[in-house]
């Protein structure tokens, strides 16, 4: 048998002459830090050292590494760490972390090239970029990345420092951290599923016994829903389970399916048309997924495959109606008007979507890569009847979420039931193609705008009629997001959900907003032309709210906004503009979330059933403790991931830090006075470390705190926006507390951006060349982490509004774009220069006096590209994503090419 040099010990090579590089590295050499990810070459998280050279481990043959050295990122730090992880380190070069080891190897290999041919020189951020744009990072920790190599490439980390602001990033840049793709149990079998290839078809009958049958299958079980309709391309049907995945692919093939094929209808415009085939009956309508934020929604109508509208938002509607109609007829100039349609954005988690299930008696274990242990916990035990202290669900370290981890999944489905019926632990984890196919996106969008401005430069009416591409799926939130920004004589507001035989939608990263943003903001834009007003200004107007006043005020004052104002129309084929868009989102907290907070043996622990999908819980709840005790953040032991922890929030819609920080403070006051009251004294004024001698000498004490609610005391102009709603937006903040156990607080996170791009008017390509993102969301607990949060929303935005492309079959329904080579995600090489300005005021209300800032700091990017664009060519785009094929047939109907 022929083997290979693996890091510092042999390492045999399987006879398989199939087998490749990255299933020896993980399976039989068990190490994980090389993660398994697109499987066609195109991500790098599969990089490893081949006798020095980076290679993707995902399409080598193991056998071509017979006789060979290959170097994993275990093997890198052996000894000591190289500069370069070091560089990733103290820079936060990183979120989530499940691709940073495949960043790190290459990464490796270039500095050790640079150096040798270059010294102590400085790459620049091009050279740097094209070293490493075979790597994604759907987190977007680009800008950070990028300066980090270039001072690991100058020597910045050469010495034997190792800090790091980010808590757990020695593990991440080491590959020690484990995430659920990695979890091996003994005996642990692989589980796959299988999936309906019909967009919508009646299963009449399932037989498993050819795949039970199979030699080394140890379970079968059916997935199909009660009224054994399949509604979409990769509805699930049956799982299976075998000592490997070979032998469980081998097994699906083997069931044997009789189907009944139903009338299809795929996409919003087919499903739209009259007599279109239904997707869901009115007695099956509870089958439909869930896009939101929050609970079940709302009722409303629901006629054939259009549920809606959903208006509930509106005030004044008749209003709008007739005020519109009246300045339609008299070609009213000051009366804007625009269809604004977005694409399908997939979530693109680098970790799959991924499940291990194991039973020890009546108890489940389960390893899921999941943004709510807490709340998955809960549904686990309710769905499959067992006691809450017989589950526990566990994350210790996640891959990505972006809003679409937060439910009980197919994923766990199958492997809990595979892992009951085998007896044995059994681990399900989708393919990519599975990812980027069923496992959600933010729905395509329609939004029809109808904005009239008064003749003296006031908002008199607001119309806004949303259709979303929902899928098997509803609750789309679009237009009503645009009752809580620029207040209007009156509103229009509607929603409405095109239910279709496509994988259901799903929330993403502001559920909503960034849609409503695309549409509303070019509106604003355009009024401002139109009354030969400066956009800024015009929002500041508009636009009350005391935190986004501020950040107009910065805004306005930049260079860049300054130097474009007032420049001659561009000919030729390289044109620059500027454009600017606010965003807002919603401050959400989680009642009943609780920290439990202690010291033993002198070292204190702080813990809570939440979980860290890269935005940083780990890191906000030990600064905040070690912040209070005089401490460094490394002293602190954080506990996270375990839904057998005190109850956690879950990691989605900028919740967590608003959920987490204010009963850790209180549980802090409260175990300094449970020291004081053992030591007989308080902490010794003037000391350098007074609590640290205090802890040294305390017994075991151990407190918990419950998030409280906020202070009625706010800034002038604070307040819940959900009270300019009136009755109906008290009714809507209680049934989101009720029914989806979030509390919707005073104040509203905002971002102001003002992004310069520059257009090739031949080839029809927009290069972002810099953002400059204003974001007030209190006081920053983490300030590396919140510019990396930050940053990388900007990065995911820029990729809505140029490059994300949802394809699909609308005959088959099958979706195309299911491959990374595909579904076109930013790369290193698209980062912008990212200026960031955090506002640290308005939230004095929150204990902690900060928010949340991942969903804000993403909605206005693609509205501000479209007014750059708008700016640059004096052509206005109104359809995202804007590829090359789009931008040069708007240019040529504009004549402007």
């Amino acid at each position: 048998m022929s083997s290979f040099r693996l890091n510092d010990a042999e390492c045999a090579i399987p006879e398989d002459v199939d087998a490749l590089l990255v299933d020896v590295i993980r399976d039989s050499a068990k190490l994980t830090g090389t993660k398994l990810v697109c499987g066609s070459g195109v991500c790098g998280a599969c990089t490893v050292l081949v006798h020095g050279q980076p290679m993707v481990s995902c399409l080598m043959p193991a056998r071509l590494v017979a006789g060979k050295t290959v170097t994993t990122v275990e093997g890198l730090s052996a000894g000591r760490l190289h500069p370069v992880q070091k560089a990733f380190m103290a820079l936060d070069a990183l979120q989530c972390g499940f691709c940073t080891p495949g960043f790190v190897v290459e990464a490796v290999a270039f500095c050790e090239h640079w150096r040798k041919a270059n010294g102590g020189a400085r790459p620049s951020r091009e050279a740097i970029g094209a070293a490493l744009s075979g790597h994604l990072c759907r987190c977007g920790a680009y800008d950070n990345i990028l300066e980090a190599v270039a001072l690991a490439c100058s020597g910045r980390f050469d010495g034997d420092a190792t800090a790091s602001p980010r808590v757990e990033a020695r593990d991440k840049v080491t590959g020690a951290a484990k995430y659920t793709v990695d979890i091996r149990h003994d005996n642990q079998l692989e589980g796959v599923i299988l999936r309906s290839s019909s967009a919508h078809a009646r299963i009449v009958e399932v037989d498993l016994a050819p795949a039970r049958a199979i030699a080394g299958v140890a379970a079968a079980v059916l997935l199909i829903d009660d009224d054994r309709i399949v509604r979409y391309v990769g509805a699930p049907i049956a799982a299976v389970a075998a000592n490997d995945r070979k032998t469980a692919l081998r097994a699906l093939a083997a069931i044997r399916i009789v189907s009944e094929p139903l009338p299809s209808v795929v996409g919003m415009d087919a499903a739209r048309r009259p007599g279109a085939p239904v997707v869901f009956e009115r007695s099956q309508r509870k089958k439909a997924g869930n896009v939101s934020e929050g609970g079940g929604g709302a009722p409303t109508a629901w006629k054939q495959n259009i549920r809606g509208p959903s208006a509930a938002f509106s005030h004044g509607a008749r209003k709008v109606r007739t005020w519109v109609a009246a300045a339609r007829e008299a070609r009213d100039p000051l009366l804007i008007e625009g269809t604004f349609r977005t694409g399908a954005q997939s979530h693109t988690c680098l970790e799959p979507h991924a499940a291990v299930a194991r039973f020890d008696g009546g108890r489940l274990t389960l390893h899921v890569s999941t943004q709510a242990v807490f709340h998955l916990k809960e549904q686990v035990a309710k769905r499959w009847k067992l006691a809450p202290d017989q589950v526990t669900v566990v994350a210790h370290h996640v891959g990505g979420g972006f809003g679409s981890k937060g439910t009980v999944g197919v994923e766990s489905i199958a492997a809990i039931e595979l892992a009951r019926e085998a007896k044995a632990p059994v681990r399900v984890a989708f393919d990519r193609h599975e990812e980027l196919s069923v496992a959600g996106y933010r729905p395509a969008a329609e939004m029809r705008v109808a904005l009239l401005a008064s003749r003296a430069g006031g908002l008199k009416a607001l119309s806004m009629t949303a259709h979303a591409d929902t899928g098997a799926s509803v609750n789309s939130t679009i237009a009503a997001l645009a009752r809580l920004i620029y207040p209007a004589e009156a509103k229009a507001l509607a929603d409405f959900d095109v239910v279709s035989n496509l994988p259901p939608g799903a929330p993403f990263r502001a559920p909503g907003g960034p849609q409503m943003a695309f549409a509303l903001e070019q509106a604003v834009d355009e009024a401002a032309l139109r009354l030969d007003t400066d956009p800024i200004a015009l929002r500041k107007r508009w636009d009350p709210d005391p935190n986004r006043q501020r950040l107009y005020d910065w805004a306005s004052g930049l260079a860049v906004w300054r130097d474009a104002r007032g420049k001659a129309r561009q000919t030729g084929r390289f044109r620059r503009g500027v454009g600017v868009a606010t965003g807002y989102w919603l401050y959400i907290w989680q009642p009943g979330t609780k920290v439990e907070l202690s010291v033993k043996g002198g070292r204190l622990a702080v813990g809570t059933a939440t979980q860290d999908i890269g935005t940083g819980s780990r890191t906000v709840l030990a600064n905040t403790v070690a912040r209070e005790f005089g401490l460094d953040p490394s002293e602190i032991e954080v506990r996270i991931g375990d839904s057998d922890l005190p109850e956690g929030p879950m990691s989605g819609g900028s919740r967590t830090t608003a959920s987490i920080v204010p009963p850790t403070l209180i549980a802090v006051r409260k175990l300094k006075a449970a020291i004081e009251r053992n030591a007989g004294r308080g902490a010794a004024p003037g000391s350098n470390a007074p609590w640290r001698e205090m802890l040294s000498a305390s017994p075991d004490i151990s407190v918990s705190a419950e998030r409280a609610e906020d202070s009625r005391q706010t800034a002038p102009g604070v307040r819940s926006p959900l009270k300019d709603v009136g009755i109906l937006g008290a009714a809507f903040g209680w049934m989101m507390r009720r029914f989806a156990g979030i509390a919707i607080g005073a104040g509203l996170p905002s971002s102001v951006q003002v992004i310069e791009i520059e257009v090739d008017t031949w080839l029809g390509h927009v290069r972002v060349l810099s953002v400059h993102s204003g974001i007030a969301v209190g006081k920053i607990v983490a300030p590396e982490l919140a510019r990396s949060q930050a940053a990388g929303a900007v990065i995911q935005g820029v990729g809505y509004a140029l490059y994300e492309g949802r394809e699909v079959d609308p005959v088959t329904g099958c979706v195309l774009s299911a491959g990374l080579e595909d579904y076109r995600i930013p790369g290193i090489a698209d980062t912008p220069v990212i200026d960031l300005h955090f506002d640290e005021a308005g939230f004095d209300h929150v204990l902690g006096g900060g928010v949340g800032i991942g969903e804000a700091a993403t909605v206005p990017t693609s509205a501000a590209i479209a007014n750059a664009i708008r700016n640059a060519t004096g052509l206005r785009p109104y359809e995202i994503p804007l590829r090359p094929d789009r931008l040069v047939a708007m240019l040529r109907q504009g004549d402007a090419a």
